[in-house]
């Protein structure tokens, strides 16, 4: 099999490969990079593995009058500058010994060694410069079935990064067959270590949840981590039986993670996922806003259309039904309403706090009039 998208004929990738394999090396792209191209998706970043060790990396880009940057040289990694665009090179690594992130490794000559210490068998692709694709471990069938599966022994790969187990989830929710489901062996894995969730960071949490949220169809895999008591771990109280109703509910509107978060509920999300102060303040609104019932109309006119809408969304996902008609135009009468009094109208009959209160009173009558009070008719 053969990769032929164009980024491949890139003239400084091509350099950087025809570099090292001019010098005697292995130079293979792999990863992410290959995973897409075979699947015909985009391709964000492109890493290159080699047999050279660092040093000798090094030495040959230097001799070619190229940048070469010691990125992480310690574990492998350099980066070598080719007209601006940088290139990262990573020695072929086998696991000396691993305890969760921190694992001793040593360099390799061997790309077998190097592709059964990574994740997932469809991770574990490699390809030449001419794009012919390189499986020392047989990740091709996996990937052609779309299926997720960890490569060598399920629990052993988990515990050499418990963030495993939501990378599972994640790349079924990119990447999988959703009809065929999911690998059982890899399921019984994560339920059997979800504990060691626990160990990990919020912010390595909330940075693996935003990505599974962000995937065109979540929730298959959200409701197997929910079975599996991952989500509890993640997000104690959360649900996901609004979650696919809201997925089938959102087009033409684009998917929206923060929207998708309010909806699995979960009363420690923003301190349990390190949320940002603006996702937090998000969060909460669309949580108040689903608590209070208020109309969409008033909604848009206190928060915004997007506010307004998604909490929309979120109500019909929650009782299982179809979005109100004329819900939009509401919407849109709500954001673009502008109250027609100010404080001065009221002054200097009132001031202070009574000015305050009156000037609440008076939005709250012409919101609840639909917006349809003149001035006059307020002030009388």
């Amino acid at each position: 099999m053969r990769i032929t998208d164009a980024w491949l004929r890139d003239e400084g990738l091509q350099q950087v490969l025809q570099l090292l394999t001019d010098a005697g090396h292995l130079a293979l792209l792999v990863g992410g990079c290959v995973r897409n191209a075979l699947l015909g998706q985009p391709v964000a970043d492109i890493d290159i593995a080699t047999d050279a060790v660092p040093d000798r990396v090094i030495k040959v880009a230097g001799a070619a009058g190229l940048k070469v940057v010691p990125t992480g040289v310690e574990h492998g990694t350099v980066t070598i500058v080719v007209d601006g665009v940088p290139h990262e090179v990573t020695t072929f690594r086998r696991d000396v010994e691993t305890f969760g992130r921190h694992a001793t490794v040593a360099f390799s000559t061997r790309v077998e060694e190097d592709a059964a210490r990574r994740d997932f068998t469809m991770n574990a692709l490699y390809a030449d410069a001419a794009g012919q694709v390189v499986d020392p471990i047989g990740g091709l069938p996996d990937l052609k079935a779309r299926r997720v599966r960890f490569v060598g022994e399920a629990g052993e790969r988990i515990r050499e990064d418990y963030l495993r187990i939501l990378r599972f989830f994640r790349f079924h929710a990119w990447y999988g067959d959703a009809e065929a489901g999911m690998d059982d062996t890899a399921l019984a894995a994560c339920s059997e270590n979800s504990a060691g969730l626990d160990t990990l960071s919020r912010e390595r949490l909330g940075h693996e949840m935003r990505r599974l949220l962000a995937a065109p169809d979540p929730a298959p895999a959200l409701a197997a981590m929910q079975v599996t008591g991952v989500l509890a771990r993640v997000l104690p109280g959360a649900d996901v039986a609004a979650l696919a109703p809201l997925v089938h509910l959102e087009p033409p509107y684009a998917p929206d993670w923060i929207r998708r978060l309010a909806a699995l509920g979960g009363p420690e999300a923003e301190d349990r996922l390190r949320l940002s102060r603006a996702e937090g303040r998000r969060l909460a609104i669309l949580h108040a806003c689903l608590a209070e019932g208020t109309r969409p109309a008033e909604i848009a006119y206190r928060h915004g259309a997007e506010v307004a809408r998604d909490t929309v969304l979120l109500r019909s996902a929650s009782l299982g039904a179809a979005l109100p008609p004329g819900w939009e135009e509401a919407v849109a009468e709500g954001a673009s309403a502008l109250f027609p009094l100010r404080a001065a109208d009221l002054m200097p009959g009132l001031s202070g706090a009574a000015l305050g209160e009156r000037l609440k009173l008076l939005e709250d009558r012409w919101i609840a009039s639909g917006f349809r009070l003149s001035r006059e008719q307020l002030l009388a």
